[in-house]
């Protein structure tokens, strides 16, 4: 009645091609949060926070296995726009490392969301009236 099924199921040829290395989610957690964080340490380098850029580096080194790359703080925009860019990257950081319950990672997006809300928040000495 039925004709019978005369090519392997694109799932089984899935599992059977081995010619290409498989990550696990949490090596591909790993990869995305270390990721997010080299883009918050860029951020934090250009705008010259250096103790809090360390802080970011060591847990990217971690995430890696070696040392990221460090920027020179030069600022290409408005220490505003960078202040914003740098709370959402350690948004998109927080989020990452919540769902791998990297709490060391975790905490320190926290701050430094924090950090940046507040330098944010703050009114530039530029926009005081008499300075």
């Amino acid at each position: 009645m039925y004709e019978p099924i005369r090519t392997k199921s694109v799932h089984s040829m899935a599992d059977a091609d081995d010619r290409f290395p498989h990550r696990s989610r949490e090596e591909e957690l790993d990869i995305q949060l270390a990721g997010h964080l080299s883009a918050l340490l860029a951020v934090t380098d250009e705008l010259g926070l250096g103790v809090a850029a360390d802080r970011i580096a060591v847990q990217v080194a971690r995430l890696r296995g070696a040392p990221p790359a460090r920027h020179a703080g030069h600022r290409r925009e408005a220490p505003a726009a960078l202040h914003r860019r740098a709370h959402a990257l350690a948004g998109r950081a927080l989020v990452v490392a919540a769902s791998r319950a990297d709490t060391a990672a975790a905490i320190l997006a926290a701050e430094r969301m924090d950090a940046h809300q507040a330098a944010t928040a703050a009114p530039a000495a530029d926009d005081l009236v008499g300075s």
